[in-house]
């Protein structure tokens, strides 16, 4: 199996778990997890088309680096998320 196809199967699974907690009934004491949950999700997708579709695997140091701009990207819209769902 080619990395591409590797890579395409792990965006369908991930996209099957963002969804399948999206249209879940969580309850809402859960939901703050659930966000998070599915943002976690979205910055995992968002790696594997970093690294495979656009070949930054294949340039480890500036895989980090757009790795770690999205996490802090990604916790930026957690606590944005997080204080909207407070007030």
């Amino acid at each position: 199996m080619s990395d591409l196809i590797r890579a395409w199967a792990t965006l369908i699974a991930l996209s099957l778990g963002s969804t399948a907690l999206a249209v879940s009934a969580i309850p809402p004491a859960w939901q703050p997890a659930a966000g998070a949950a599915i943002l976690i999700l979205a910055w995992a997708k968002a790696r594997v088309i970093l690294a495979r579709y656009l070949g930054l695997a294949a340039a480890p140091f500036w895989a980090r680096g757009f790795g770690i701009a999205l996490g802090v990207f990604c916790v930026v819209l957690l606590v944005l998320y997080l204080i909207a769902i407070t007030l």
